[in-house]
């Protein structure tokens, strides 16, 4: 049984990777919605902030991590953690591709620099932010990756293919374009990257034991789990194969422990021992044992395991915030004054207080809260108007998500991003709720429009209006002009996204702090007398 856990742990670690990467990648809108719930359900940090965000246990997969942990000690961070199974490839290819055999060591946990991670995380969520931690998230980091990196090279491999076959009067497959970003986004993922690959090359899983405030945390939380690795010492040799093999390092041959807050329970060291020495059995304390995992004496297991259960408390209260916040705050929608109508240059530039949030996120405030930044929202978008921001949301909210209405429009009737967010940040919405909901509001700068620069006819913001809250005024003689009816706009963008107007638009969408129920648009009814002399 004990050779088995490992090609176990692997056959279920594979699964669960190749699962997100699908849906982070699935540009062609293969799977549907509850296919993206169902791989993201038990990612932690996602998790514990859905439960707080919408205060219900059908987004409790965090608890069952934390029970699997208390069992059978870091399971998550070897079999759930996308971004460990990610690290584990990298230290296996690198393995077969030295020329020189590769052996990990036993080092000493640096328990300085891993609190000091872990409480840089979390203390910040007390004054209700999160961006520390969703920077250092595994779940949110490997998201940035496929989704940023990984699926914009996916894409282009799926064109090239598509053009190689097109040639060959082969349309099996179609080529899709790919969406317009800021490539500054993709600095820091594109550093994360190369940080976790370095570090998995040289140094195993130390980054799941130094950096990542989950996997310190569960590293906490598994000293007191039930099964452990234990040695038995009448049968060891001392030959350091486990050692050897241990990704983690925590392994120490010479005291003959296993510092299993460190252990990710990889079991390679179970496979490489030829005398069945070490056994991962049920391991309870005695009552007056002290459990000691080579950390020295100043770094009892109680203590950490009590500094780290404060730590999560006082998240959970930050967290709960969410769900207990009133928003008071509103949002007007004056229309700016146009400039005098002797200037005729398009020279006003947009000044854009809010950016808009994706529809459901209840409000900019709501949405900062509850955002990792795991940019599936981004991958789900049929349209791309979902893009990771810069400075939109100030640098607290770098890499959130935003509407960017320079890459595309939201869809009037799409809820995809809504029914795939694992954090509760942007919540579901049923389609009648969606078409009301209103993101902002559109606002027309008169100076910058066509009509009035070069007094010729244009109306596609008028065109493109899903409501109608854009429509098209008398100007002069026959040319009509823009007007905006606020009350029924739900600042999907598509009069933004066309608007013509150079070098400044004309028509752009001002965010709602709140995101407000717009009016219905009236259903104009036929004119029976028109249809009665029609042709046909």
């Amino acid at each position: 049984m004990t050779k088995l856990w490992k090609p176990l742990r692997i056959i279920v670690s594979l699964i669960i990777l190749l699962s997100v990467i699908a849906v982070f990648i699935d540009f062609k809108q293969v799977f549907a919605s509850q296919w993206y719930t169902k791989a993201t359900y038990l990612q932690f940090l996602p998790s514990l902030i859905k439960f707080f965000s919408v205060a219900g246990l059908i987004s409790a997969g965090f608890i069952i991590v934390l029970i699997l942990t208390l069992l059978f000690g870091r399971v998550y961070c070897s079999t759930i953690c996308p971004l460990g199974i990610f690290q584990d490839i990298v230290s296996f290819l690198s393995k077969k591709l030295r020329t020189k055999k590769f052996r990990f060591k036993y080092a000493k946990a640096n328990n300085i620099l891993r609190y000091t991670f872990l409480g840089l995380a979390i203390l910040p969520v007390l004054f209700g932010s999160i961006y520390i931690l969703y920077l250092l998230d595994p779940y949110s980091n490997f998201g940035r990756f496929v989704s940023d990196l990984g699926r914009p090279l996916y894409i282009k491999v799926n064109n090239l293919l598509a053009s190689i076959l097109i040639k060959h009067n082969v349309y099996s497959v179609s080529p899709y374009d790919i969406v317009k970003f800021d490539w500054l986004t993709i600095i820091f993922p594109a550093i994360m990257l190369v940080v976790v690959v370095w570090l998995s090359l040289t140094r195993g899983r130390l980054y799941c034991n130094t950096v990542c405030p989950v996997g310190t945390f569960l590293g906490l939380v598994s000293k007191i789990s039930i099964f452990k690795l234990k040695f038995d010492e009448s049968k060891c040799t001392k030959c350091a194969k486990c050692a050897f093999a241990c990704k983690s390092q925590c392994i120490s041959i010479k005291d003959q422990t296993v510092d299993f807050s460190r252990c990710v329970g990889c079991f390679n060291c179970l496979n490489v021992c030829d005398n069945n020495s070490i056994n991962y059995k049920l391991s309870l304390p005695k009552k007056k044992e002290t459990i000691t995992l080579d950390e020295g004496p100043a770094d009892p297991s109680k203590r950490n395991f009590i500094a780290g259960s404060v730590l999560l408390a006082g998240a959970m209260i930050g967290l709960s915030k969410l769900a207990k916040a009133q928003e008071t705050s509103s949002k007007t929608n004056e229309l700016p004054e146009p400039a005098s109508d002797e200037k005729r240059t398009n020279h006003v530039k947009i000044d854009r207080k809010n950016y808009c949030t994706p529809p459901g996120s209840k409000s900019i405030s709501h949405f900062k809260d509850a955002c990792t930044a795991c940019h599936l929202c981004v991958s789900a978008c049929p349209n791309g108007v979902i893009q990771p921001s810069l400075f939109e949301y100030g640098v607290t909210g770098m890499l959130q998500p935003y509407m960017d209405y320079r890459s595309g429009f939201c869809n009037y009737e799409c809820t995809k991003c809504g029914h795939v967010c694992p954090t509760g940040a942007i919540l579901p919405l049923t389609h009648e709720e969606k078409v009301v909901t209103q993101m902002g509001v559109a606002l027309f700068i008169k100076t910058n429009c066509i009509v009035y620069v070069e007094e010729t006819a244009c109306g596609s913001c008028s065109e493109h209006c899903p409501t109608q809250a854009v429509s098209m005024v008398k100007y002069k003689g026959e040319l009509t002009i823009p007007h905006v009816t606020p009350e029924i706009c739900v600042g999907c963008g598509a009069c933004e996204k066309v608007c013509p107007a150079k070098p400044n638009k004309a028509i752009y969408i001002e965010g709602n702090p709140i995101q407000q129920v717009a009016h219905k648009p009236e259903i104009k009814k036929a004119d029976d007398k028109k249809l009665e002399n029609f042709a046909f």
